[in-house]
């Protein structure tokens, strides 16, 4: 591997799709050495290649999944959060970060996420933006940071998790620490079907050309439907919340003691 290929990024494809005469955009979260864990690089990346992907009138969906095949999205990349000494820290980078997964989510076209291993933190904020969620029975999905790291979720990835996999699921899975499992996530409905490795390129192919086939603005207009219900009982603001959080000692203790490979010491300041 060179270090160009090793370099944390997030690049797309256009490739067609097998059986009909339309284009799918494959778009690749890619960090190989943490998993594909997203560094803010990667959230411009993102956002600047769904707006060329929306720009594109051949591609009538999108397929998304991490690089390597071992991870979808493992978070953050902690390293991104040691220079944070402020609440308003804290607020700005939830503004970056937001702005790429609201563009994730206001794709014109159906997105697939192909999930393989773990989709925590952040991975589950993209997961939650997906019409369609496939995955290898070793994923799993959840935040876990109540336990590593001391931030906090935006409401929005909450209400999206919530309708996604419901609130008793998703609040055990917040306020324990917890992973879902690919099984859980399959019950409870995140996820559409689990599907062994060796057949999950032909089980996205196959649904990828049902999504091909089909006509592009009524699934335009089945996205933008979505949206509007979702919109309809959006959360307001969090600011507040990402300040007490990001602002705290025991923000600036989780990262240090994630980075250090020890557990943190919590102390409610």
């Amino acid at each position: 591997m060179t270090d160009a290929d090793d370099r944390p990024s997030v690049g797309w494809t256009r490739q067609p799709v097998p059986g009909t005469r339309s284009y799918a955009a494959h778009l690749t979260l890619s960090n190989p050495r943490r998993r594909n864990a997203l560094t803010l690089g990667m959230y411009d990346e993102l956002e600047g290649a769904c707006e060329e992907i929306d720009a594109d009138p051949d591609v009538r969906l999108t397929l998304l999944r991490g690089a390597g095949g071992r991870a979808f999205a493992a978070g953050t990349d902690i390293r991104e959060f040691r220079g944070f000494a402020t609440g308003e820290d804290g607020i700005a980078y939830e503004r970056r970060v937001g702005r790429a997964v609201e563009r994730l989510a206001g794709l014109r076209m159906p997105v697939i996420a192909v999930v393989e291993g773990p989709a925590v933190g952040a991975g589950i904020a993209l997961t939650a933006c997906c019409d369609l969620v496939l995955c290898t029975p070793d994923a799993v999905f959840g935040a876990p940071i109540a336990r590593t790291l001391g931030n906090c979720l935006a409401p929005s990835v909450v209400a999206r998790l919530y309708a996604s996999l419901g609130r008793a699921l998703t609040l055990r899975a917040l306020l324990t620490a917890q992973l879902i499992t690919a099984q859980e996530a399959h019950e409870a409905g995140l996820v559409q079907a689990i599907v062994e490795p060796d057949d999950l390129d032909d089980h996205v192919g196959r649904l990828a050309a049902d999504i091909a086939r089909c006509a592009p603005f009524t699934l335009a207009a089945l996205k933008e439907a979505d949206r509007r219900v979702l919109t309809a009982s959006a959360p307001g603001p969090a600011d507040d919340l990402y300040a007490r959080c990001y602002g705290s000692r025991d923000f600036r203790e989780g990262v240090a003691a994630f980075l250090d490979g020890r557990a943190p010491d919590w102390q409610g300041r």
